[in-house]
């Protein structure tokens, strides 16, 4: 045979031999997978333990939930119901359900009952067996039921402890009170006794001075019983070392146990092998390690695309298929920069993506009801989509309320926003004793497992303003906590808190996670300093804005290496308020409207700032309008000051996004979904090339700040016109190409030779830039207060073209129109803009839909402007 006969044959026998082993592994890839898993969501029932009379249920649910839906209790959240539930929390109650087992499942070695989630003590039984109890809502919990599971139908009854009765016993126990400053015992009916502190339970559940005191219980996320021969994978960490390049990754894959016999493990990368491993007998892990070579990575917001990888480890002992693990992954380093600077008296504190220093814009994040289980993933989608189109690309998770639906990590790991991860600890002090530190412990071991995978994750912070509010070593800084105790029980607090957060926590992150960050609370200057209005290190929480009653031009003043917090009050727009009150509740100072105000001075200390800002309307519509803009227009400019100090400032992350319940509140966003102005305003300031245009009695300032290279010249154009679109001034230069993460002042000029002769009160400066004649971005600047702007009345016109069920408005004016809001009496709409001035002979469009897909009606549009409310200055 010649040699290109021998060659022919040898390739025939390749290819046959390739294609038998693929068939092979894809027989072994369909077989019936060895774990199996039933759900146990359906058909529950509840009662309160003392009484006889069984309830539908859902499961997962709450009491409070469940009590409204079969007609016991009235909504809790409308007008002062809240205060007629306060007994649920002190009584116990049980939940029941019944499942099939089959005598063919009876045979696996295991049989486990896990729940996803408790809240909080419960006991559990199962055929009237006990088999376990619980004591932290916010961790996952297994038992082991083959010893008391039978053929056929078996019971599973979940008794559900007060959680308001245990936590008094551990009160007791401790001897005395630790602080909880937003723990509304009072309410509860509880006196001075707060417990909240001594409960692995969500404190926002206790009050807050955004939310209701709604203690309740339930089983709040999936049940199901696992069975399952052999093993099964635990957890898998995935550990990457990442650049333009290539990613070398080590996967780990924990086994539930140690295994008698040799396991393989398969690695697959969106649907092709990447490795196959075979471990030693009695391995508790398999680690494999591999490369891809060009890797796309996973980019932040705005900065590039938030690529994720299909990642696929399958587990098998010899050729039977035991377990299949599956996430999305993205590559990409994340880091935070402490640099000192160079007079030696700060440090920097910003993230770095992939090598790239990353301006973070957003907001803090809390829980979207107080009824957990009713949130729903339209809600998720919501709220994460409206970050991304608010221009922002971190969220922070406060440490008053949940880790977070893994939903919430798979939309921000989508949408490119990155999170700073508090641990659930928060302006409070905590016990230190062995059972509450293990329970900490397992939780944080739970949670950090769960959600170490997600590209999105930033930063795990161990709590929220306790360093700030205690302030160790210093009587003259803090929230007078301290001063309250004796020095014994001073240094045992400050020891218990050491335990968990200079500890407890770091170990875990270090031990379970990629070489994460960890950050020991939010706000602290690191190495021992203590965060103060001044400090040069670390994050700030600024609130001397609002609780300080500083100016809004303290804004400008106070500023961090990284704001973390930050903060201005408003009501809900009239439509939401209408929801939960009647009209007789219709004034700031109602019963009801302080009820759903939790800051206590707040409704009186918007009306405060509104005096100095804006001329206070006595209807009461008319005020929820112009407070939606006194906050809109403070925090707008306060992100502007923090982005005007790049690089010395990285981050701005104002408090907070959304509501867990109708309220007054700093939320931009209400509980309802509906965007207040200052979520349209956030849109407009965290774009990635944003003006900046100050004046003060001598000079007027245009500056430019970028989280971008704009590597072209681009043109600024000035124009100051009068209300009526008369031009004043007008200007246009050449702008040289703009760095990333800096701040350049493009234009000065003394503020004489602007104005003029012109009356300050009855013009505006309308700077534009451009780059390759597309706008880039557009400030209006005012040279006085609102309330001093002498307004005209303009004639407005307007048009509605339909496209599908969506709505074109199309807006016009003779003259100025100052915030024009576009109210639509439906549901769940979404709108391009609101709240917006529109200049003289401008026409600007606005599209309307709706996340339901109705059709939007023109007849359900009512307009309002700034003028409409006022009385004095108007023309």
């Amino acid at each position: 045979m010649n040699k290109y006969y021998q060659l022919q044959l040898i390739a025939g026998i390749l290819s046959m031999s390739l294609i038998f082993l693929t068939s092979c592994h894809k027989v072994n890839q369909n077989q019936k997978m060895n774990k199996q898993t039933i759900s146990l969501l359906d058909h529950w029932e509840f009662k309160q333990v003392e009484k006889s009379e069984w309830m539908k249920a859902e499961v997962p649910g709450t009491v409070h939930t469940d009590l409204m839906n079969n007609g016991k209790i009235e909504d809790p959240y409308y007008r002062m119901n809240e205060r007629e539930v306060q007994w649920i929390d002190k009584v116990d109650w049980e939940y029941k359900t019944a499942f099939n087992i089959e005598q063919s499942s009876l045979n696996n070695q295991h049989i486990n009952l896990h729940f996803d989630g408790i809240d909080t003590y419960g006991i559990v039984y199962i055929n009237d067996q006990k088999v376990g109890e619980t004591d932290n809502m916010f961790r996952e919990w297994d038992f082991d039921i083959k010893p008391f599971i039978k053929e056929g139908q078996n019971t599973l009854r979940v008794v559900l402890e007060s959680p308001i009765q245990k936590g008094l016993v551990e009160l007791e126990k401790h001897g005395y009170g630790l602080p909880a400053v937003n723990d509304q015992s009072e309410i509860g009916e509880l006196g001075d006794k707060q417990v909240s502190i001594f409960t692995r339970k969500a404190g926002y559940h206790y009050g807050w001075d955004w939310g209701p005191r709604l203690v309740t219980s339930g089983i709040w996320r999936d049940v199901t019983v696992q069975l399952w021969d052999n093993n099964k994978i635990d957890n898998v960490l995935v550990h990457q070392n990442t650049n333009q390049e290539k990613a070398d990754l080590t996967i780990t894959t924990a086994l539930d146990q140690p295994s008698k016999k040799a396991l393989k493990v398969v690695a697959k990368i969106d649907g092709k092998v990447v490795n196959e491993t075979t471990s030693e007998a009695n391995a508790t892990s398999i680690s494999q390690q591999f490369t891809i070579e060009n890797p796309e990575l996973w980019w932040p917001a705005n900065l590039g695309d938030p690529h994720l990888y299909q990642l696929e480890i399958e587990l098998y002992e010899d050729a039977e298929l035991l377990d299949i693990h599956k996430e999305r992954i993205g590559l990409r380093t994340i880091k935070v920069v402490q640099k000192p600077d160079e007079d030696g008296n700060g440090k920097s504190f910003y993230f770095e993506v992939n090598g790239r220093p990353v301006f973070a814009k957003g907001a803090n994040y809390i829980p979207n009801d107080l009824f957990l289980p009713r949130v729903s993933d339209s809600t998720y989608h919501h709220m994460i989509q409206s970050t991304l189109d608010a221009n922002m690309n971190m969220l922070r998770v406060w440490g008053g309320g949940i880790y977070e639906n893994d939903i919430f990590y798979d939309l921000c790991d989508e949408k490119g926003i990155l999170v700073w991860q508090d641990f659930m600890f928060a302006c409070s002090m905590y016990p230190g004793d062995k059972a509450f530190l293990e329970s900490v412990k397992q939780e944080a071991i739970d949670n950090v497992k769960r959600l170490r995978n997600h590209a999105s994750i930033a930063l795990w912070c161990g709590n929220n303003e306790m360093e700030m509010a205690w302030a160790p070593g210093r009587e003259d800084m803090g929230w007078g906590w301290k001063q309250q105790y004796t020095p014994v029980q001073r240094k045992d607090i400050w020891r218990d808190y050491e335990k968990v957060f200079h500890e407890l926590l770091p170990e875990v992150v270090t031990e379970y996670t990629d070489d994460q960050f960890y950050w020991r609370s939010s706000p602290t200057g690191g190495d021992g300093e203590i965060a103060h209005y001044e400090h040069r290190s670390g994050d700030m929480h600024y609130w001397g804005v609002w609780h300080g009653e500083h100016p809004f031009s303290d804004f400008r003043k106070y500023i961090g290496r990284f704001m973390s917090e930050y903060g201005f009050q408003s009501f809900p727009e009239f439509k939401s308020v209408k929801k939960y009150t009647i009209p007789e509740d219709y004034d700031i100072e109602s019963e009801v409207m302080a009820s759903h105000q939790r800051s206590g001075i707040g409704n009186l200390r918007i009306k405060k700032y509104m005096e100095d800002h804006y001329q206070v309307p006595t209807d009461f519509e008319d005020f929820l309008y112009v407070g939606q803009l006194l906050q809109a227009e403070s925090i707008y400019s306060a992100i502007q000051a923090h982005r005007e100090k790049m690089p010395y400032c990285m981050g701005s992350l104002y408090w907070q996004l959304n509501d867990c319940w109708p309220v007054a509140s700093w939320s931009s966003m209400d509980f309802y979904g509906e965007w207040k102005a200052l979520q349209y305003f956030a849109k407009d300031v965290n774009k990635n090339t944003s003006l900046i245009v100050n004046h003060d009695d001598k000079k007027l300032s245009v500056r430019i700040a970028s989280d971008i290279d704009i590597k072209d010249e681009s043109e600024l154009n000035i124009k100051l016109m009068n209300f009526e679109g008369k031009v004043l001034f007008d200007i246009s230069k050449e702008i040289q190409p703009i760095e990333a993460n800096m701040t350049a002042e493009v234009f000065s000029n003394k503020i004489g030779e602007i104005i003029k002769q012109s009356k300050s009160d009855e013009i505006l400066l309308v700077t534009t830039l451009k780059n390759k004649e597309e706008v880039v971005d557009t400030d209006y600047h005012y040279f006085v207060l609102q309330k001093e702007l002498s307004l005209p009345q303009p004639e407005l016109e307007y048009t509605f073209t339909e496209k599908g069920n969506d709505l074109l408005v199309t807006v016009s004016s003779d003259q100025l129109v100052k915030n024009l809001f576009i109210e639509v009496n439906q549901e769940q709409a979404e709108l391009t803009d609101n709240y917006f001035d529109v200049l003289p002979h401008q026409k600007v469009e606005v599209l309307i839909s709706s996340r339901k897909n109705e059709k939007i009606s023109k007849n359900n549009l009512r307009f309002k402007h700034l003028q409409q409310t006022m009385v004095e200055v108007v023309k």
